[in-house]
């Protein structure tokens, strides 16, 4: 059993680990001896396996708070980077198991969806703004909460956008997006603006994971919602790939870089050229802020920083977010006592809602969709809670699903290589992406 567990969950468990940022640690934990109730009047003890060692001080921290005022002994135990799927293993098969862990992604709940208390309903998910991060089984049981999230879309300049006379207001869909790109272009060339509307779009192995991966986003995104996927397709239609063609196109014919060129073109030349002031619009994620925004690089001022969705043209894009995801998900253990529980989901509704920690929650995890989330510096995680509470749906991460996902983006890479770079056709991108997810799931 626990070998069996063990295999699995390295494989469903994998990704997790770089989600919101992964470091290398020790295992770590850190036992409160006090004993007691929570104000709620639930009894009982707490014991959270968390599966991120650069947090893991900040929660021994709270964990300690939360004990002081409540009196309800909180235990946490950090896995070693790379090692929570058999630390999970091995602390299930004990008596005194984890409460709270983590369950990040489909195959994840295939394994331990037994082990997972429906949450709907609990004060915890009431907190919520979203349910978009939720894993939920074939009965319609929340299994896991997803408690923070990263995002990507396409990062603004909104000074240099203003300095060609447009406000982030006036880009609402693909159409409104590509007037003012073309604008800046045209004005650009005319030597009158100094900078390109986008930066390059690199093909090199540095950069493209952009295009293959987060761009190839929106296509498979919006197919799946349409046929309403919920687990790896065989097969795959390429229904929006001409939307996938059209912001594909806009962003090489708009910016600085040779297409020719862009076969060697990488990622920290697109991140240099807009940190730089070089162009206005830059794909990509939250992740960048840090290298945006830092005075040892670019000292971008966050006034002048906004994320706004990928627009490609689809109908109602207007009320997109940003394409946003996780595999940073909590569930409660369904095989412990009532009574640790209700401990648990206590400590988890004080956890989103209380001063304490949704201050932690802020520093260490960025956004969380709670109703009493605090702002973080990161304006990017910002905009896209701000999306959310607009109530725009959420892009979620469809590329999530894809098989044997490096072969199937190198393919996907070759073909827009040589229709970029080389004047080659689209159909072979079109084929790169249909054909080529058949392939690679057989493959699997």
């Amino acid at each position: 059993m626990k070998k069996a567990l063990a295999i699995l969950l390295a494989a469903a468990l994998a990704l997790s680990m770089t989600a919101c940022g992964g470091k290398t640690a020790s295992s770590t934990a850190a036992s409160t001896a006090a004993s007691g109730s929570a104000a709620s009047g639930a009894k009982g003890q707490v014991y959270y396996l968390n599966f991120k060692p650069e947090s893991d001080s900040a929660w021994q921290t709270l964990a300690a708070e939360y004990t002081k005022e409540t009196g309800v002994p909180v235990k946490v135990v950090t896995a070693a980077s790379g090692k929570y799927s058999d630390t999970l293993t091995a602390e299930m098969d004990k008596s005194s198991a984890p409460t709270m862990f983590q369950v990040g992604n489909k195959a994840g709940l295939d394994t331990w969806g037994d082990y997972c208390l429906d949450l709907k309903g609990t004060k915890v998910y009431d907190e919520m703004t979203t349910q978009d991060f939720n894993l939920t089984d074939s009965t319609g049981a929340v299994k896991s909460i997803g408690y923070c999230y990263e995002a990507f879309g396409i990062i603004v300049n909104k000074a240099l956008l203003k300095q060609a006379g447009y406000e982030v207001t006036d880009i609402t869909n693909f159409d409104s997006l590509k007037k003012i790109a073309e604008d800046i272009t045209a004005r650009h060339k005319s030597g009158e603006l100094p900078f390109a509307a986008f930066t390059s779009a690199g093909l090199d192995s540095s950069s493209s994971w952009r295009f293959s991966g987060h761009l190839a986003n929106m296509p498979l995104f919006y197919e799946f919602r349409d046929d309403k996927v919920t687990e790896q397709p065989a097969t795959i239609k390429g229904t929006y790939l001409d939307n996938y063609k059209n912001i594909w196109d806009l962003y090489v014919a708009n910016s600085d870089a040779d297409p020719k060129s862009l076969t060697t073109a990488t990622g920290d030349q697109a991140e240099a050229e807009f940190g730089k002031g070089q162009a206005v619009f830059f794909q990509n994620g939250t992740w960048e802020y840090a290298n945006l925004t830092g005075a040892d690089k670019f000292a971008m001022k966050p006034d002048d920083l906004t994320m706004i969705p990928i627009y490609c043209g689809v109908e109602g894009e207007e009320k997109a977010g940003l394409c946003a995801g996780t595999e940073n998900c909590w569930a409660v253990n369904s095989k412990a006592s009532a009574e640790d529980q209700q401990a648990t989901l206590d400590f988890m509704y004080w956890v989103v809602t209380s001063d304490a920690g949704t201050k932690m929650m802020a520093e260490q995890f960025g956004p969380i969709p709670f109703k009493s989330a605090k702002a973080s510096e990161n304006v990017f995680f910002n905009a896209a809670n701000d999306y959310i509470n607009k109530g725009n749906y959420t892009v979620t991460w469809a590329f999530n699903y894809t098989p044997n996902v490096d072969q199937w983006r190198a393919g996907v890479v070759a073909a827009l290589t040589q229709y970029t770079a080389a004047g080659g056709s689209w159909d072979d991108v079109k084929s790169a992406f249909v054909d080529g997810w058949a392939t690679q799931y057989k493959n699997q």
